[in-house]
Protein backbone atom coordinates (compact mmCIF):
# COMPACT_ATOMS: atom_id res chain seq x y z
CA UNK A 1 0.00 0.00 0.00
CA UNK A 2 2.64 2.19 0.71
CA UNK A 3 4.57 1.53 -2.68
CA UNK A 4 1.62 2.71 -4.41
CA UNK A 5 1.19 6.39 -2.48
CA UNK A 6 4.70 6.50 -2.94
CA UNK A 7 4.19 6.33 -7.14
CA UNK A 8 1.09 8.35 -6.99
CA UNK A 9 3.15 10.95 -5.38
CA UNK A 10 5.53 10.64 -7.47
CA UNK A 11 3.49 10.62 -10.86
CA UNK A 12 1.63 13.77 -9.29
CA UNK A 13 5.25 15.82 -8.77
CA UNK A 14 5.90 14.52 -11.61
CA UNK A 15 3.02 16.23 -13.67
CA UNK A 16 2.87 19.23 -12.08
CA UNK A 17 6.76 19.90 -12.48
CA UNK A 18 5.67 19.49 -16.31
CA UNK A 19 3.38 21.86 -16.19
CA UNK A 20 4.68 24.64 -14.06
CA UNK A 21 8.28 24.17 -17.09
CA UNK A 22 5.61 24.22 -19.63
CA UNK A 23 3.80 27.37 -18.04
CA UNK A 24 7.39 29.33 -18.08
CA UNK A 25 8.30 28.00 -21.90
CA UNK A 26 4.80 29.74 -22.57
CA UNK A 27 5.10 32.66 -20.84
CA UNK A 28 8.91 33.16 -22.89
CA UNK A 29 7.71 32.60 -25.68
CA UNK A 30 4.84 35.45 -25.17
CA UNK A 31 7.73 37.84 -24.48
CA UNK A 32 9.81 37.38 -27.02
CA UNK A 33 7.03 37.68 -29.55
CA UNK A 34 5.92 40.73 -28.06
CA UNK A 35 9.89 41.78 -28.35
CA UNK A 36 9.95 40.98 -31.57
CA UNK A 37 6.70 42.98 -32.49
CA UNK A 38 8.05 45.62 -31.33
CA UNK A 39 11.22 45.78 -33.23
CA UNK A 40 8.70 45.33 -36.71
CA UNK A 41 6.86 47.71 -38.96
CA UNK A 42 3.32 48.69 -37.10
CA UNK A 43 0.13 49.08 -39.12
CA UNK A 44 -0.38 51.77 -40.40
CA UNK A 45 2.98 53.17 -40.87
CA UNK A 46 3.98 54.67 -44.83
CA UNK A 47 6.33 52.90 -47.53
CA UNK A 48 8.35 55.93 -46.80
CA UNK A 49 8.60 55.41 -42.77
CA UNK A 50 9.16 51.78 -43.14
CA UNK A 51 11.90 52.79 -45.86
CA UNK A 52 13.57 55.34 -43.24
CA UNK A 53 13.59 53.10 -39.87
CA UNK A 54 14.41 49.58 -41.53
CA UNK A 55 16.26 50.41 -44.29
CA UNK A 56 15.44 48.96 -47.70
CA UNK A 57 14.15 45.34 -48.32
CA UNK A 58 15.90 42.83 -50.23
CA UNK A 59 12.41 42.47 -52.51
CA UNK A 60 9.68 44.14 -53.39
CA UNK A 61 6.96 42.94 -54.62
CA UNK A 62 4.82 44.74 -57.11
CA UNK A 63 1.06 45.74 -56.33
CA UNK A 64 -1.56 42.83 -56.98
CA UNK A 65 -5.35 43.02 -56.71
CA UNK A 66 -7.95 45.38 -55.95
CA UNK A 67 -7.12 47.11 -53.33
CA UNK A 68 -3.29 47.12 -54.62
CA UNK A 69 -1.50 45.16 -51.98
CA UNK A 70 1.99 44.98 -52.70
CA UNK A 71 5.23 42.98 -50.09
CA UNK A 72 8.40 44.20 -49.16
CA UNK A 73 10.99 40.88 -48.26
CA UNK A 74 13.40 41.34 -45.71
CA UNK A 75 15.60 38.55 -44.41
CA UNK A 76 13.62 37.75 -40.97
CA UNK A 77 9.85 39.11 -41.87
CA UNK A 78 7.49 40.16 -45.02
CA UNK A 79 5.65 43.79 -44.85
CA UNK A 80 2.40 43.84 -46.71
CA UNK A 81 1.00 47.58 -47.80
CA UNK A 82 -2.15 48.44 -48.71
CA UNK A 83 -1.55 51.18 -50.99
CA UNK A 84 0.99 52.93 -49.29
CA UNK A 85 0.72 51.84 -45.69
CA UNK A 86 1.68 48.97 -43.67
CA UNK A 87 -1.40 46.23 -43.73
CA UNK A 88 0.66 43.64 -41.86
CA UNK A 89 3.62 42.37 -40.99
CA UNK A 90 4.60 38.31 -40.79
CA UNK A 91 7.55 36.87 -39.42
CA UNK A 92 9.58 34.37 -41.43
CA UNK A 93 10.15 31.34 -39.90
Amino acid sequence: MQTILKSIVAALLLILGTQAQADTLLIEKVQRDAELRQNLPARGMSKATVASLFGEPREKIAPVGEPPISRWVYDDYVVYFERDLVLHTVARP
